[in-house]
Order: C-alpha cells, then sequence, then structure tokens
C-alpha cells in the first residue's frame, strides 16, 4: 500500500501545474478512480484535491519571492484568474498573494509527502551551525548578553545552552502544550498556573517547577532583545502567542525576533515583531475559540486555523485515526507525527486521541 500512495504522490507532483484528473491518475494506477482516492485519503488523511491545492499554493510562495509576476504564477497553477489565485492564496495564508511578495513574511511549510521502502516517511537534515553563522552574520547584535533567547520546549533549550549556539545570550524554554487544555486571559498569572495545572493533570508545585521556574529570567531580567525559537506546527505557534501575549500583559519595550523553522529543517526565517496586538488576538484564539480579527503572521496564520479545527470533535485527526484504528498504536502513532506535520502534537497528545478511540 505504502508504494502505491507512493506512487500516486510521484504522479501527482509531476502534474501539479496542469490541471487535474482523478481518471488520469486512475489510468496511470490502474484502479478506479474511487479506490485512487479512498486510499490515498485513508492513508495520508488528506485529499487529492485538497494535496493539490495547499501543494501549489505553497510552491507559489517561491515564485513570489523571486519577484515573478503574479499573474503568470496564477496561469502557470491552473488558476483560472489572478483573483481566483490570489483567493484561494489568502483563504490559506490570511494574506494575499503581493502582500507577501513585498514582505516575505513566514509561512507553513507543506511539503511533499515522501515514504522510503520500510513505509518511514523521510526527513531533511538541519544543519544548524551554518545556519546560526548566517544569523550572526546578518543580526550581530542579537548575539550579545543582554538578549534572551526562548526555545520552544526543553530539549531545544538544553541543545542550545550547552553548546552556546547563541553564545553568551541568556536561554529559557518554555514547557508547555497551549494547544491543549483551557486556559485563562492573564498569562502565567496564579489562575493560570491553577488552570493549566489542572488541565495537565499535574500539581500546582510540579507545573511552576516544570513551566514557570525556567522562565525567571524573562520575569526577572530586562532584555534590550527577545528572540521567540518556534517552529511552524500549530503546537509551536500556539505557545509563541502565549509569549508574545505576556510580553504585552508585562509591557515589555524592548525589540522582539521571531526565528521560525521547520522541525524538521533547520533553516531559519527570522521577523522582527511588533507588539501591540498579539494580547488581543490571544483573547479572541485561546480563550474564545474565535478567528483573530488583527492581522497576524501567515504562519500564525494558518496555526490558528488548525488549532480551531482541532477543536471540533470529528477533526482531521480524530477521523484519520477512526479509520485506521485497526493499525497497532505504535504504527499509528508513527502515521499521526508525519502525516499532521503541521499540527505538531506530541505523543502524550496522540496517545489520548488514539486510546480515546480504540
Amino acid at each position: 500500500m505504502d508504494e502505491q500512495i507512493q506512487l500516486m504522490i510521484e504522479w501527482i507532483e509531476g502534474n501539479l501545474k496542469n490541471q487535474f484528473s482523478l481518471n488520469k491518475l486512475a489510468n496511470f494506477m490502474g484502479y478506479s478512480p474511487y479506490y485512487c482516492s479512498f486510499k490515498f485519503h485513508q492513508v495520508t488523511g488528506i485529499s487529492i484535491r485538497r494535496y493539490i491545492h495547499l501543494r501549489r499554493l505553497y510552491l507559489s510562495t517561491e515564485d513570489l519571492a523571486m519577484n515573478r509576476r503574479i499573474v503568470d504564477i496564477a496561469f502557470e497553477y491552473d488558476y483560472s484568474s489572478q483573483e481566483a489565485y490570489s483567493r484561494a492564496f489568502k483563504a490559506v495564508f490570511g494574506i494575499n498573494p503581493k502582500e507577501y511578495q513585498l514582505n516575505k513574511m513566514p509561512v507553513q511549510s507543506i511539503v511533499k509527502l515522501t515514504m522510503n521502502k520500510d513505509g518511514k516517511w523521510c526527513e531533511m537534515h538541519s544543519n544548524q551551525t551554518t545556519e546560526i553563522e548566517r544569523l550572526q552574520n546578518t543580526n550581530k547584535e542579537l548575539f550579545e548578553r543582554d538578549v534572551l533567547n526562548i526555545l520552544n520546549g526543553q530539549m531545544m533549550y538544553e541543545e542550545f545552552k550547552n553548546n552556546r549556539l547563541m553564545e553568551d545570550c541568556d536561554y529559557a524554554p518554555f514547557n508547555e502544550a497551549m494547544c491543549v487544555n483551557a486556559t485563562t486571559p492573564q498569562v502565567f498569572s496564579k489562575a493560570f498556573i491553577n488552570e493549566r495545572a489542572d488541565g495537565h493533570h499535574n500539581s500546582v508545585e510540579n507545573y511552576i517547577q516544570k513551566v514557570i521556574a525556567p522562565l525567571d529570567n524573562l520575569f526577572n531580567k530586562e532584555y534590550k532583545y527577545i528572540v521567540l525559537w518556534f517552529g511552524e506546527d500549530m503546537f509551536c505557534q500556539m505557545n509563541l502567542l502565549t509569549i508574545l501575549s505576556y510580553l504585552e500583559q508585562s509591557g515589555y519595550k524592548g525589540k522582539v525576533f521571531l526565528n521560525s523553522f521547520r522541525e524538521d529543517e533547520f533553516k531559519v526565517n527570522q521577523t522582527e515583531l511588533q507588539l501591540g496586538h498579539y494580547n488581543a488576538v490571544y483573547k479572541e484564539v485561546m480563550i474564545n475559540h474565535n478567528k483573530p480579527s488583527n492581522d497576524v503572521l501567515p504562519v500564525m496564520y494558518q496555526a490558528i486555523n488548525i488549532y480551531l479545527d482541532m477543536l471540533n470533535e470529528d477533526n482531521a485527526v480524530v477521523k484519520f485515526i477512526t479509520k485506521n484504528k485497526d493499525l497497532p498504536t505504535a504504527e499509528l502513532l508513527k502515521q499521526c507525527f508525519v502525516l499532521f506535520s503541521t499540527v505538531g502534537y506530541g505523543d502524550l497528545q496522540y496517545l489520548q486521541l488514539i486510546n480515546k478511540i480504540k
């Protein structure tokens, strides 16, 4: 089955700039159109047409970055008009193609699905040293002593701190999973700590030790710059939104930079953020579970849409697990990690869903 799906993916990727025909794909595969459509969705958790739609839009960002004419890009990716392409682009990324072309803001990577012969999904190798050197050459002031790097999770924190990747800067981990469980309007308040600890079925004392204590420098030292290292996926972006909300609530006056990256590829997109509306977005999204009325970076816009979808009982992950619940838990867990990379759940979140459904 993995080899069949891989053949479909290769055919689709080779025809992304052509008008899609399920019948042509079915003829290539030697199966019925229904069988191809059903099996692709069952194995990948996404429909063929949705996969093509997202891949085309993501690949088009590379053309936009090269300042190609938008109308040419639209027709090249089989859109009927520039307006149709712009509408589709904004629906996925939250901004129109021209805005992206002018500002080149970070977006979630929608990469080609690839499986090897063992059925394991291939991963890109990262090159931290090269990227860190590039960042240092671009913005050396972010490697000085009055800089705090907040990193998404303990593992990343230990790697950065132990290897002094940002030299003599301070480092702090944010050990949370804000995309699950309830939260409170005031970030890191007593009510917040109690609510989050209860949601994680943890004691307040343990929660403080794991999440709050490691952020001591954030609470008690003043910094000229704060650099936020968070991945593109929904898990990371909801953590990022929480930190940005806190910075506004605490009246932070320094500069804030986001170093956004894919989990499987350490290629950093550095963006200076302007504080002023993230607390409002945090309350709209994470408290009231509504779409934000303020503009946010495309990568966060995409993550918010995923977050709100995951609040539904019949979200894409639940549907996938339900369809494949007869698979061994270990195999199902592995599939979820790769197929839903833009969700970014950890093993704990996926296992809770798997066990509940099984």
